[in-house]
């Protein structure tokens, strides 16, 4: 039996400094109703989040479409690059991808993220055999757990995710079959 995964980056969202409570920006807003409207014909059974504000915001109008709570799930937040603000964060994560183990000071290595993302991933593949979830996510963990799967996924593919962006993952049990972008 095929269970489908729809990993959703995401929209734009208005910078704060606080992580956890960045809201949606107004653009935000307006895609988060279009991934609400593509995902409306895919017969989603469940919806999941990283309990960041953005991730939330985005996938809140699908949970509302099929009358169902958003159940947040920790390990979907967001990889931490650094405890601090980076200098230059171009070069802070070309370098975690160029070295899975390397993490800045009270940060995640690209390992930590993915073991992290891959066993709630798992977990849900488990829980909802042949049945069809919405993942609202951050772009560099989703990558991360896609790169599991596939190491074609991998620092390039990030950098070419739109926000908000959606990838169909298709599993038979924890094999991943299929990918697909339904976000055009």
């Amino acid at each position: 039996m095929t269970t489908n995964l729809y990993f959703v980056r995401h929209a734009h969202s208005t910078y704060t400094p606080d992580e956890l409570g960045r809201p949606l920006s107004e653009q935000g807003y307006r895609d988060a109703n279009t991934v609400t409207e593509f995902l409306k014909t895919e017969n989603i059974h469940h919806v999941y989040s990283s309990p960041y504000k953005r991730a939330i915001q985005t996938v809140e109008g699908i949970a509302k479409y099929i009358n169902k709570e958003i159940v947040v799930v920790d390990e979907f937040k967001e990889r931490v690059l650094s405890e601090k603000p980076v200098i230059d964060f171009t070069s802070a994560i070309t370098k975690v991808w160029q070295d899975f183990d390397f993490s800045w000071e009270g940060g995640e290595s690209n390992r930590m993220a993915q073991k992290r993302g891959v066993n709630a991933t798992i977990q849900l593949l488990e829980y909802n055999d042949g049945k069809n979830i919405v993942i609202g996510t951050h772009g560099n963990i989703m990558v991360l757990i896609m790169n599991y799967f596939d190491k074609k996924y991998g620092f390039n593919f990030w950098k070419e995710l739109g926000m908000p962006d959606i990838y169909k993952l298709s599993f038979n049990g924890k094999r991943m079959v299929d990918v697909q972008r339904i976000w055009k």
